[in-house]
């Protein structure tokens, strides 16, 4: 490699330059060709290992050493080693190298040779490597392959640390083989007799059973009849009751109960049960038993936000709506008028045989107050009353005379006599300015007593003044009237 030119006009040249720029140009060719190139390992550093390469020196990081953590980087010191170039910084001449990328390339092609001898059916050893939530990972000698939680047993299991442990080694069934992926997916329970094998011969559709239920679903729950055998309870299936919103309304888990088979079918491995049908339909008489106008008592079973669902027999329950609780009180939630479990006497209102529905009342039993208050509380009457909350806007106000029921005064008419806003248990008078019959409601004005005494009071004057001003209007006009009369005979002299 010419260095520079001597003032006789010579060339100097330098072997090393030249070697180390023919060595430099090896590494870059490595690197794009993505060759496979031996290094020697002349000392560890900081973070990992200095390996010689054509006379230059290497980084090897440690986490490129080997796919698994090395942590004694001195073994490796002295010794020939495979490695790829992986990075090159041109401006500074540093290179990266990894010998760990050829050991991921040798797994991976022992792993896709394993893989492409695999078959489904294959029984084989392997060892749990990794527990999840939804399985485990089994090492089958350089192929990792899925075992599912629900292909390690057949009866139902909440964690797969129930059937297996890390380090474990167990015999499994090839269930599948994605060759294109790499993916294995193996069995456990396979390797056992099918629950359903061992089923009674003579269960059939009719059959009663008893099971504990292993899994709610929102559109039932599944009872484990033997260990592995499972069957559907469809939440339509656990009651003649229509109001259940959820199976948890009727079973949790680990409840033991009785049930009829309506489904069996073994080559499908599928049955379906019921609870109900283990007693004849109450609503088959329904209309015998709860005709409407008829009275009865109910169990306070569920709140909705627009009434309480009143449990009336098992498999019978009604509705009562909000606005048929109370004639009196004003109800935002059932839960302010009763608790769940409450006795409740009700009124059938309305029965619906197709729907199986039955609509409730309560406030049906006794007569509805408002038709004697509307001749008691009509507007314009006066009544006492004392002041039972304050509001930004007005205040309630009971009546003295019936303290059932609740008025209701704007602030504009809360206003005494001397100015002054009454207040929270002061007894006076009160004006009803509005009667509603419809929507319950009575608005009353103290401030419009004073008033309607003053206007009155008002009125009674100006009237006395009208008065008197037409009585001296009159005597003037007789006055005058007489003047002229006696000038006109005046002058008829």
């Amino acid at each position: 490699m010419v260095v520079k030119i001597d003032y006789r006009g010579q060339c100097i040249l330098s072997y090393q330059k030249a070697k180390m720029l023919r060595n430099w140009q090896r590494i870059n060719n490595a690197y794009e060709k993505s060759e496979v190139i031996l290094g020697y390992v002349a000392a560890r550093t900081k973070g990992g290992l200095i390996v010689e390469i054509f006379d230059i020196e290497c980084f090897l990081p440690g986490s490129h050493i080997n796919v698994k953590p090395v942590r004694d980087y001195d073994t490796y010191v002295g010794k020939t080693m495979e490695v790829k170039v992986v990075k090159i910084n041109q401006k500074t001449k540093n290179v990266v190298v990894s010998h760990k990328v050829l050991i991921e390339r040798d797994i991976e092609e022992q792993r896709r040779e394993m893989i492409s001898k695999l078959d489904k059916g294959q029984v084989l050893e392997g060892k749990i490597k990794n527990i999840l939530p939804y399985g485990a990972f089994v090492d089958l000698g350089g192929v990792d392959a899925l075992l599912h939680i629900t292909d390690m047993s057949w009866p139902h299991i909440n964690h797969p640390t129930e059937i297996v442990q890390l380090e474990q080694e167990l015999k499994f069934v090839v269930l599948g083989v994605d060759k294109d992926k790499n993916r294995v997916q193996l069995g456990l329970k396979q390797l056992q007799p099918h629950p359903w094998n061992s089923l009674d011969e003579t269960l059939k559709v009719g059959s009663k059973v008893k099971g504990k239920v292993s899994v709610l679903a929102d559109y039932g729950a599944f009872i484990e009849i033997i260990p592995g055998v499972e069957a559907l309870l469809h939440i339509s299936e656990m009651s003649w009751s229509t109001d259940l919103s959820s199976t948890q309304d009727f079973v949790q888990i680990g409840d033991e109960l009785e049930a009829v088979i309506l489904t069996i079918d073994r080559q499908e491995r599928k049955m379906s049960l019921s609870v109900k049908q283990l007693t004849s339909d109450p609503w088959m008489n329904i209309q015998e038993k709860y005709p409407i106008g008829s009275k009865h008592t109910g169990i306070v079973k569920k709140f909705t936000n627009f009434g309480v669902f009143l449990e009336l027999e098992k498999g019978i329950s009604g509705i009562a709506y909000t606005n048929d609780l109370s004639w009196i009180k004003k109800i935002k939630h059932p839960s302010e008028f009763c608790s769940i479990n409450d006795k409740l006497e009700i009124i059938i209102l309305a029965l619906d045989t197709q729907a199986r529905r039955l609509n409730l009342g309560h406030k049906q039993l006794t007569e509805n107050p408002w038709d004697k208050y509307e001749k008691i509380y009509y507007v314009g009457s006066i009544h006492n009353g004392i002041i039972s909350n304050l509001f930004d806007k007005g205040a309630s106000v009971k009546f003295i005379e019936d303290q059932k029921i609740e008025a209701f005064a704007p602030l504009r008419f809360l206003e005494k006599k001397d100015g002054t806003t009454l207040k929270k248990g002061e007894k006076t008078n009160f004006k009803v300015i509005e009667f509603n019959k419809e929507i319950k409601k009575i608005v009353i004005s103290h401030t419009s007593i004073y008033r309607d005494k003053r206007d009155k009071n008002q009125k009674k004057e100006q009237r006395v003044r009208n008065r008197k001003f037409e009585r001296s209007t009159l005597g003037d006009i007789e006055g005058l009237a007489k003047l002229k009369e006696q000038i006109e005979k005046e002058k008829n002299k």
